[in-house]
Formats: structure tokens, C-alpha cells, sequence
């Protein structure tokens, strides 16, 4: 009994945590859909690196949040195994009928081998529920990592809508608007990482029949709490104000579009890649000695520095720069990077409306399969309830 109903009420809060997760799948893919056009600087090592339209970026998490709640469906199918009738962990005398009483609590199947019913299987999958707590957290905590590094900038693109409970003003720099909304949710979200690797800690190093780390009231709060950050997570999204314009103003003010200069030289009139990306190089190391932005970039002294590099390191090169003026403008201007994308998966237009598409489509899978298995069970307890009416009268 007991072990069928820790099994019972962790089912139940899969499908909790299910439900967050869809509100979240939900309110992410309509941002995406909404910043197709946005264009936003990406940053690796901490640093500008490409343009990229925000929806991609987006959808990017949209499909760690997907292999997430895959996770959480594919361990409810391991989870939704009846362990009625094991008894203690060997069964008993008694010829119980378990595929009977298994059908009647709304489990899909028997969990068969009565030891793994209560003891081994009672230990282990409140372990891998914790598991995948985690990725769940991880993927928030890298989301809202990204978001406060705009708060160090004076003039950030995306940031949260003040008032309310989302920012409050610094008690001693009236200029601050912290991110409480923001701060908080990672508090919340690295508590149940760390809570997630208790469970971890209280089920290695025993005996197979510890009770340890089957404790329902801490497994259990384990999924409200990840349940409480999805819900505040949803809410940092809804609440994000994206400056469109001041991310491409970003984008300009840096060199993030000087590797399609070397792309498309080697491309179009096939320069050797490293000799087109040492001519970006130099640009940018001249750009940047002399304070040039990209937009300003004299079309003339890129012609001086192509020849330079051709005559040093590629001498049987032609020296004059093939890219006209306008297709050197062109090259550096992060939208038409952007639309220009050829690859599977990226972020042009027609591949950001597939995938915008496909993640629609799971999202809706997701709902349906979290309504579906609610239904399932609500429907057995009804009947169940009934036959018990019927003995009383």
C-alpha cells in the first residue's frame, strides 16, 4: 500500500510539472513567432559573436524545454506501474488479483517483480524524476543568465516591463531598476537543483529496504517547488520588452557580421577561407584602432587591406577585392545575414516558419498527453468509487 501510493502521488505530480512546462512551451513559442524579424547579436565565451533572429534563439530553447517534457513522458511510463499486491516485497499467500486492482487505480500496467515494486523501483525513480528537475532548472537558469547580462548594459534590448513585482528601485541608486522578478526565479530554480541532488544523496550507499529516500513528503515538495519556478519562469517571459531597433544598433556597433566577409569570399570567388577571414581580421583590428563602426567601413581602405594580405600570404591571389561596394555593405548588414542562412535548422525565414510549425505540433502533443493521462485516471477512481457504492447498499 504504501509503495502504491508514493507511486500514485508522484504520478500526479508529473503531471504537475507537465502542465507548468506546457505553459512555458506555450508562451515561448508565441514570443518566437512574434520576433521572427527580430535581430539580435548572440554571444559565446561571453562575447558578441553572430547576428541571429531572436526566434531562433528562442527556439533553441524551445527544443531543450521539448527533450524535457519527452523526459517526463517517457519516465511516466516507467513510474505508471502498479505495485498493489507486492505486499511487504515478496507478495503474499493470498491469490490477489493485481492486474484487477492495478486496472481499478488507473495504472497502465503491473510493476511485476514485487521486490522492484517497493523496494528497487521505489528508490530509483524518485531519483530520475529529480533528474529531470534539474535539466528542466538548467535550461532556466542559462535562459535567465543571457537576460542579466543586459543589465549591465546602459542601454540594454531586452529586459523585463517595470512596475509591479518584476524590478524594484535600489534603496541607495535611485537610477537602478533590479530584476527581482528575474532574481528571484533563479533563486527558486538553483534551490531545486540543489534539492534535487539531496534525493540523489539519500538514495546511494543503502541497503535495498531503506525507506530513505522514498519520503513522499520531500519528493513531493521537490515537484511543487519546480512546479512554483516554471510558474514564475512563464512570467519573466510574458514580461520581457524587446527593443528591436537597439538590439540591430548593437549589432552595428560591433564587427558580429566580419565572418560572412571571409564566407563569401571564399563562396563566391573561391579566396581560400583563412586568407578572406585574415582580410576580416585586419578590418576589424583597423576598425576598432580607429574607432570605425561597420556601417562606416571606407570601402576603399578594405580594397587597401585585401591587397596587403593578398600580396603577403597569397601572392598567387589577385590582389583587387572582388566584392563590389554595395555586395561588401550587404555583407555586413545582420539582417541579410540572417535571411540569408542555407543550412537545415537555421534562422531564414523559411525554416524558422517549419520549425515555428513543428514545435506548434508538440506543443499541442505535450497538452493533449498530460489531459489524456489525467482523464485516464479521474475516469478509473470514478468507477472504482461507484463499485464501492454498489457494496454499500
Amino acid at each position: 500500500m504504501h509503495a502504491t501510493y508514493r507511486s500514485a502521488i508522484l504520478r500526479d505530480h508529473v503531471l504537475e510539472v507537465g502542465d507548468a512546462l506546457n505553459a512555458v512551451l506555450e508562451t515561448m513559442t508565441d514570443l518566437a513567432d512574434k520576433n521572427r524579424e527580430t535581430v539580435v547579436p548572440n554571444y559565446t565565451n561571453g562575447v558578441a559573436a553572430q547576428p541571429n533572429s531572436l526566434a531562433h534563439y528562442l527556439l533553441a530553447f524551445l527544443a531543450g524545454f521539448s527533450r524535457d517534457a519527452q523526459k517526463l513522458r517517457q519516465f511516466y511510463v516507467r513510474l505508471d506501474r502498479c505495485p498493489m499486491g507486492s505486499t511487504v516485497l515478496n507478495g503474499t499467500c493470498w491469490p490477489l488479483d493485481r492486474e484487477a486492482m492495478c486496472k481499478r487505480l488507473g495504472f497502465e500496467a503491473v510493476a511485476e517483480n514485487a521486490y522492484d515494486a517497493t523496494q528497487i523501483g521505489q528508490s530509483d525513480l524518485p531519483v530520475e524524476f529529480a533528474s529531470i528537475l534539474t535539466g528542466i532548472c538548467l535550461h532556466i537558469n542559462v535562459f535567465l543568465e543571457d537576460l542579466m547580462v543586459q543589465y549591465a548594459q546602459a542601454r540594454p534590448w531586452i529586459l523585463l516591463q517595470e512596475g509591479g513585482d518584476n524590478t524594484y528601485v535600489s534603496s541607495a541608486m535611485p537610477q537602478k531598476r533590479n530584476p527581482g522578478l528575474v532574481n528571484n526565479c533563479r533563486t527558486e530554480s538553483s534551490s531545486v537543483i540543489g534539492e534535487a541532488q539531496a534525493e540523489l544523496f539519500r538514495a546511494h550507499n543503502l541497503q535495498s529496504g531503506m525507506i530513505d529516500p522514498k519520503n513522499q513528503t520531500l519528493n513531493g515538495a521537490l515537484a511543487l517547488h519546480a512546479v512554483k519556478v516554471l510558474t514564475m519562469f512563464n512570467r519573466v517571459l510574458k514580461a520581457l520588452v524587446i527593443n528591436k531597433d537597439r538590439a540591430l544598433e548593437e549589432l552595428n556597433s560591433d564587427w558580429t557580421a566580419s565572418q560572412e566577409v571571409a564566407d563569401r569570399l571564399m563562396k563566391e570567388y573561391g579566396v581560400p577561407f583563412r586568407i578572406g577571414h585574415h582580410a576580416a581580421s585586419h578590418i576589424v583590428s583597423y576598425a576598432r584602432a580607429n574607432n570605425i563602426l561597420p556601417l562606416d567601413f571606407p570601402y576603399a581602405k578594405m580594397q587597401e587591406i585585401y591587397k596587403e594580405v593578398i600580396e603577403k600570404e597569397f601572392p598567387e591571389g589577385d590582389p583587387k577585392f572582388p566584392m563590389s561596394e554595395e555586395e561588401f555593405r550587404e555583407a555586413l548588414n545582420p539582417v541579410s545575414i540572417v535571411h540569408n542562412r542555407k543550412t537545415l535548422g537555421g534562422p531564414q525565414p523559411a525554416e524558422l516558419e517549419r520549425m515555428l510549425k513543428e514545435q506548434t505540433a508538440e506543443n499541442h502533443l505535450n497538452e493533449q498527453w498530460v489531459a489524456d493521462k489525467k482523464a485516464f485516471i479521474q475516469s478509473s477512481l470514478d468507477k472504482l468509487n461507484k463499485e464501492f457504492e454498489t457494496l454499500g447498499e
